[in-house]
């Protein structure tokens, strides 16, 4: 008799979701689902808005990363306007979003991802949370919060608030960084460097220990996509499209990402509020990629400052090609918050970041525009469609965590096919499982955040229908 596991909610993610896991007559695990719960529906609520609100409205999307939604949101607009926004706005938008990639960073792997590396899989969930990290390692612990702080504050110094700022618009940004700012951000560097540093040797030192989740956690084959820069560098605000796949060959180069709807296919299932987006020319699900650390990484030859570039290699040492396994996002994570911080270095020097002309005003030029930037989760789309007055007629949003469902979908089937045998899951197995999804930092509702221990219920279902047994977690 065929039999399904349910695990509702999911803890430690940004948002909602849910876990089915199907068992087929022999008890094995025949196939999982990541169900997303949430509807948003920013697509149409936003039709009939002035152009010029449009920032502002679409950061509500996320109370973790607003930043990249407003670079995405101000760059669809920039597109409208027809007009190249000034250097120091560039730079400016560059160093917002270098302080987003840092603390949304050091949110997910301090606060949500080194409880279950640093206290163990299978260690009491009671304690399995940042509190308990904070009672084990205090001095490791202080210094990803303050890491996460030093993020948050180059967003305040910058838009006058650390969530939410309505700051970058169509054609530039509102202000220039203060020479008071730019101090402060100076006199951090050095404190931020070192934990950067610091936290990513200890991360390759547990590497040996979590040998085995390494090889089951979401290591397969796909494409992946990202961003790349005019000399193959890794970029997280302009570039071009790159895809390759799991020996690292390109399979796809120099695409403008204006035109993404010639190369990525939106599919959708009737499970999952979420869209399952693929890789056109391999069709649907064939064509599954994934975004953000991992595939950033994967798809640059550098990263364009000395000490990354030096991490960059050591990493690309773990595959074969590309680096498959997507446990590996932890490192690659980190390596990003090194490169984050080296790029924030050399812009903080750039007298252009405190230059009064960071502004080009202009009307209605085109009436589409796309915008894409690189989010801490992956590539971030905006599409928009106006009329001539500037009102939205049309928008479409493909957002960083839709471009990896079919990625977390295979994920959590392969590690639920390795460790479940029968109708019960262990706690640590579970825990294992949803170590599965946070692997990939998915920013479900963007809006809604828990500390420490979520209520948990697992339900296990008959093929009737029926309600076989029911664990739950308060």
């Amino acid at each position: 008799m065929s039999q399904r596991i349910v695990i509702d909610p999911v803890t430690r993610l940004e948002g909602h979701a849910k876990i089915s896991i199907y068992l087929d007559d022999s008890g094995q695990v025949s196939d999982a689902r990541f169900h997303v719960t949430e509807f948003r529906g920013f697509e149409k609520f936003c039709e009939g808005r002035p152009l010029g609100e449009m920032a502002g409205i679409t950061a509500r999307v996320c109370g973790i990363c607003p930043v990249s939604h407003l670079i995405a949101s101000s760059k669809a607009g920039d597109a409208i306007l027809g007009v190249p926004v000034p250097p120091a706005a560039a730079k400016l938008r560059r160093l917002m979003n270098l302080g987003q990639i840092v603390q949304s960073h050091a949110l997910s792997f301090f606060h949500l991802s080194s409880p279950d590396l640093l206290l163990g899989m299978e260690s009491d969930p009671a304690s399995r949370n940042v509190f308990g990290v904070m009672a084990a390692e205090p001095e490791l612990a202080r210094a990803g919060i303050r890491l996460r702080q030093f993020g948050q504050k180059i967003i305040e110094l910058l838009g006058g608030q650390k969530v939410h700022p309505a700051w970058t618009v169509p054609g530039g940004v509102r202000e220039p960084l203060t020479e008071e700012g730019r101090q402060w951000i100076i006199d951090r560097l050095p404190e931020e460097r070192a934990t950067a540093i610091g936290t990513l040797e200890k991360f390759k030192g547990l590497l040996d220990r979590y040998a085995a989740e390494a090889q089951v956690f979401g290591n397969f084959q796909s494409l992946f996509m990202g961003l790349v820069g005019p000399n193959d560098e890794w970029e997280h605000y302009d570039g071009k499209l790159r895809f390759c796949d799991s020996r690292g060959n390109i399979v796809a180069d120099g695409l403008d990402p204006a035109r993404y709807r010639d190369f990525i296919g939106e599919a959708v299932e009737n499970w999952s509020y979420l869209k399952f987006p693929y890789y056109k020319s391999l069709g649907y699900p064939e064509g599954i990629y994934r975004v953000g650390p991992l595939a950033r990484l994967n798809i640059a030859e550098r990263m364009g400052s000395p000490l990354a570039d030096a991490e960059l290699d050591e990493f690309k040492q773990r595959g074969n090609g590309a680096v498959t396994s997507s446990f590996m996002y932890h490192y690659a994570r980190l390596v990003e918050i090194v490169a984050s911080i080296e790029r924030i270095e050399q812009l903080v020097d750039d007298p252009d970041i405190t230059s009064p002309r960071v502004r080009a005003a202009a009307g209605i030029n085109y009436l589409r525009g796309v915008g894409v930037s690189e989010a801490p989760r992956g590539t971030l789309f905006h599409d928009y469609e106006v009329d001539e007055n500037g009102l939205i007629t049309r928008m479409n949003l493909l957002i960083a965590t839709g471009h990896n469902n079919l990625a977390m979908n295979r994920t959590v089937a392969q590690i639920a096919k390795h460790y479940i045998q029968g109708p019960k899951i262990p706690e640590g197995i579970l825990n294992r499982i949803e170590a599965g999804t946070r692997l990939f930092d998915p920013c479900l509702s963007c809006s809604t955040h828990a500390v420490g221990k979520m209520p948990l219920r697992v339900r296990l279902y008959g093929s009737d229908g029926s309600l076989l047994d029911e664990a739950v977690r308060d």
